[in-house]
């Protein structure tokens, strides 16, 4: 159950990344939902935004990993690379998916902050474990 529950939550995620992503105002003018500090604060810092809900997708991307492989003999540093690479593909099409939208344009900054923002994530996960392993012995 756990398992399907991170799979939910990573496709939530990656759908988050893709409607942000995707909108025709690249400043959220038209997202009232959101809080205007969030706005300001994502207008201000245009390509750290990006990086934010790449954030939470390495996380997820190592716990699924982890929980994919729980009964094979896992080799950590494939499934980090991979996920790097999965990661590196979905900031890819959500950037490439702009060039079908009008007013807005993809950006190379922006893969190389979702790229990072995946890479903190899952070594954050990888830092948590080891400070979660470090405890129990």
């Amino acid at each position: 159950m756990f398992h399907k529950i991170v799979l939910l939550l990573l496709f939530l995620v990656i759908g988050v990344v893709f409607y942000f992503s995707w909108l025709s105002d690249p400043s959220l003018s038209t997202e009232t939902y959101l809080p205007r500090w969030l706005l300001n604060w994502s207008n201000q810092y245009y390509n750290l935004r990006t990086a934010v809900p790449f954030v939470a997708v390495g996380f997820l991307l190592e716990v699924y990993a982890e929980q994919s492989n729980i009964n094979e003999v896992n080799n950590r540093k494939i499934n980090f690379i991979q996920n790097l690479i999965i990661a590196a593909v979905i900031v890819c099409v959500a950037e490439g998916g702009q060039f079908l939208i009008q007013r807005r344009s993809p950006d190379l900054m922006d893969i190389f902050y979702g790229i990072v923002g995946s890479l903190i994530g899952a070594l954050g996960y990888n830092l948590l474990k080891k400070i979660k392993n470090a405890k129990q012995t």
